[in-house]
């Protein structure tokens, strides 16, 4: 199970469209018939894909695709990029422990573009999520730009930390990010 999990990821990463698509429909699925994700999505939510941690537009936005094959899927109204990055910052799965970039640091680097769209749902997508302080800064950073929207976070695979093994490849969950002691704390 743990190497299929490693397979999953690895695919997603690639952003392979045709692997983005199933994804995205067996999210739709999940959304449907899962109670974990029962009422996550609505119909009028503005999905606001997490830039990378680059600011140079080179290869695949794995979020940004996994934002529009969501709206296709009928969850959420439109997808729209208008977070961004204005200065990189060092990528999170590849730093070591302690030089991963800070909630702040993620902050610092984001700007939300100028927009008619005021939404009364943001979601944010994004495909791996680990500690949460990427989402944790993106969240506060569309905050400011629209500070009446019910901002959430949707991440497709999440990090399961130093455990002994995956026992389940699907297991959809609900959460919370939170600022805690000068960090992000993820739960679950």
């Amino acid at each position: 199970m743990c190497e299929r999990s490693r397979l999953l990821r690895a695919l997603l990463k690639e952003g392979d469209a045709h692997f983005i698509v199933k994804y995205a429909e067996r999210v739709q699925q999940q959304a449907a018939h899962c109670p974990q994700l029962a009422g996550f999505f609505r119909d009028t939510d503005v999905l606001v894909p997490v830039p990378r941690s680059s600011t140079k537009a080179c290869g695949t936005w794995v979020a940004a695709d996994l934002a529009r094959a969501l709206v296709h899927e009928g969850l959420g109204t439109v997808a729209w990029p208008g977070l961004h990055r204005v200065c990189a910052v060092p990528k999170s799965a590849t730093a070591v422990r302690g030089a991963r970039p800070t909630v702040s640091c993620h902050f610092e680097s984001f700007l939300v573009e100028r927009s008619s769209v005021d939404p009364a749902g943001v979601v944010l997508i994004d495909d791996v999520i680990t500690k949460g302080r990427t989402l944790l800064a993106a969240a506060a950073r569309v905050r400011e730009a629209f500070p009446h929207a019910q901002i959430r976070a949707f991440a497709l695979l999440r990090t399961m930390g130093f455990i002994a093994g995956v026992e389940h490849l699907l297991d959809p969950c609900r959460g919370e990010i939170r600022w805690q002691g000068g960090d992000a704390r993820r739960t679950p």
